[in-house]
């Protein structure tokens, strides 16, 4: 190999790396789809984006299909959006799905909740198809001592204007919860609470739960309600009534401690006292099956 050959070599090797500097600083394939989707793009932005570290498909498929919805913006603001951590294509998917549904999302409102930590795009999403949230099984007691357990379905619709700085489903779980144990504790009976749930859900929507939530709510439901441990009070405290398990429990550990003193007397004792509390339970459970 003689001298020319190498430097023929060593200009096409220059020339391949300067063609490949050029397509890279210069997204020509992206430039003509722009070009032919109506978008007008120069080049030398798109190289200011290669610069400035942006990749230029994240701004410019996004300005696409912004274009072709009627939507107008400028990549300036699209750029600054990107720059500041934000999501450009789920922010203009957010605004197309809000234009299409005749939501008001200014492009303002939509960056700051994507900024914000939220999706902006299932926040649109949810406006338009409430969500229903399932909260835990409640427990309560009535003023006649008797528990109540039940189980609350609350449908939220997104609020766009509070999801900036507005509380999530978390505060709303919390407060359908706290108005549930309200509503049940404040029923005179156990009877009137399983005969009439809806009354019950509807003082706690009359409570505007909502307030200061990032959701509205729409309508809440008490999707289960049923009967939990009867309790009995007395001046001191409030405390479980026992069942039939644990007093067998409790007696045979005191026959234990009995039985090497006096296994008659400690059997005979035994009898009695479960004899009596069975006696006991039985009328538990006739009040409260009356």
């Amino acid at each position: 190999m003689n001298g020319s050959d190498i430097l023929a070599l060593v200009l096409l090797g220059v020339v391949v790396f300067f063609f490949g500097l050029i397509f890279y600083f210069v997204p020509i394939g992206l430039w003509i789809t722009a070009l032919f989707s109506g978008v007008r793009v120069r080049i030398s932005t798109l190289i200011g984006m290669r610069l400035r570290k942006v990749p230029p498909g994240q701004i410019v498929r996004p300005l696409i299909s912004a274009t072709k919805a009627e939507i107008d913006l400028e990549i300036g603001q699209m750029e600054a959006h990107f720059l500041a951590g934000g999501n450009v294509g789920r922010v203009i998917d957010a605004l197309i799905s809000a234009d299409r549904a005749a939501i008001e999302l200014p492009w303002q409102r939509a960056t700051a909740i994507d900024l914000a930590g939220r999706d902006v795009l299932q926040a649109v999403q949810m406006s338009v198809n409430p969500k229903v949230i399932d909260t835990p099984r409640v427990a309560a007691v009535a003023k006649d001592g008797i528990q109540v357990v039940a189980v609350a379905r609350v449908t939220v619709r997104a609020n766009i204007d509070r999801l900036v700085g507005g509380a999530g489903e978390e505060t709303v779980i919390a407060r359908v919860g706290e108005g549930t144990v309200s509503g049940i504790g404040s029923a005179e009976s156990h009877k009137w609470v399983l005969e009439n749930p809806e009354a019950i859900s509807k003082r706690v929507l009359e409570r505007g739960l909502d307030q200061g939530t990032a959701f509205e709510i729409l309508s809440i439901d008490i999707a289960d309600v049923d009967i939990g441990e009867m309790w009995v009070q007395n001046s001191r405290q409030i405390k479980p009534m026992p069942t039939k398990r644990s007093l067998r429990h409790k007696l045979s550990n005191d026959v234990q401690w009995l039985w090497p003193k006096n296994k008659k007397c400690a059997l005979e004792w035994w009898k009695q006292k479960l004899k009596f509390h069975l006696r006991f339970q039985k009328r538990c459970d006739r009040a409260i099956s009356a």
